[in-house]
């Protein structure tokens, strides 16, 4: 198996000193872009190489990035791919970055010191990639709240294949809304995989434990992201959750599935709407049964007509 150490040359570096690439995918990133780049301005130690990756923003997003001293590199809408983008990115803008951290165009480090947390996941030579606890924006509603309080506990761990028969896929899980990698270790994998409808996180993720790495969850690294996702749009990123792991099915087979935690999901955001917003249970049971349907649809999205399954996704693209 291969050693980690073996790619870690970068290590002897003190965390705020090391060569950092700050990359986002954007397109109209709204009005919560503006806190998104204040937050990285205040960053400590000041970063020094950011840029986004452009796929036809016309609200603003590229001027507003362009003047908080962003590298912009536009890309044409319909080539837009989770993968195949972040791995140009890094391949295009990153330079000789030992590290490149990937932020979604919603997240809002909470603090100055964000970054710097994030990467002191990195002083552990076995850690590859690591990301960091997601707290819900203040405006978010009771069940997006909770998706995040339950998903990013303030618990750090690090985790590596042998986690996998106790937590099973939950062992890969990793967000690039707030994620780190070792450009080393991305190198030796291949980097993101191309023709992901989503998850190339947690595909990449999966790869690099495969090969002997670590994922650090780092809890002391925080950030403000939910998504306020209405029940059809809940139900297409299901859908697509479905075809993901229908067509990545090693995913299943080397980790296992994902059932224990969708329970164990559903009893804790009962309990905490019994607990914040008892009201909003029915709306809940809904949910949850969508979801189920959808994920088990796109399990099975091979049997359905092309046109359904475009109607059916989140991400519509994948299917042109």
């Amino acid at each position: 198996m291969h050693s980690p150490s073996a790619t870690a040359k970068d290590d002897a570096q003190p965390s705020a000193a090391r060569r950092v690439a700050v990359l986002m995918p954007t397109l109209d990133a709204g009005p919560r872009f503006d806190a998104v780049l204040r937050a990285l301005a205040d960053q400590q130690p000041a970063l020094q190489r950011l840029a986004i990756v452009d796929s036809g923003s016309s609200d603003g997003t590229v001027a507003k990035a362009q003047a908080a001293g962003l590298t912009v590199r536009p890309i044409a809408p319909n080539t837009f791919n989770h993968g195949a983008t972040r791995q140009m990115a890094i391949e295009q803008l990153a330079g000789d970055a030992a590290f490149v951290v990937f932020l979604t165009q919603d997240v809002v480090l909470a603090n100055p010191q964000a970054i710097a947390c994030l990467l002191g996941a990195f002083d552990d030579p076995s850690v590859a990639a690591a990301y960091g606890r997601q707290l819900p924006h203040a405006d978010a509603t009771p069940v997006a709240a909770h998706a995040r309080l339950f998903s990013y506990p303030p618990q750090s761990a690090t985790r590596t294949l042998a986690d996998a028969a106790r937590l099973g896929l939950k062992a890969c899980f990793l967000s690039n809304a707030f994620a780190a990698y070792r450009v080393s270790a991305l190198q030796q994998v291949g980097g993101f995989a191309p023709g992901l409808i989503l998850g190339e996180d947690m595909h990449l993720a999966a790869r690099l434990m495969l090969a002997g790495h670590a994922v650090r969850y780092q809890s002391d690294a925080v950030v403000y992201h939910s998504h306020d996702y209405s029940c059809m749009q809940e139900f297409r990123r299901y859908f697509d959750t479905g075809v993901f792991h229908a067509q990545q099915d090693w995913l299943l087979r080397d980790f296992g599935g994902a059932s224990r935690e969708g329970w164990k999901f559903v009893v804790s955001e009962m309990g905490y709407l019994l607990q914040h917003a008892f009201w909003r249970l029915p709306e809940a049971a809904v949910r949850t049964v969508l979801k189920l349907l959808a994920y088990r649809l796109g399990r099975r999205h091979d049997r359905l007509p092309r046109a359904w399954r475009r109607a059916l996704s989140m991400h519509k693209g994948f299917w042109a």
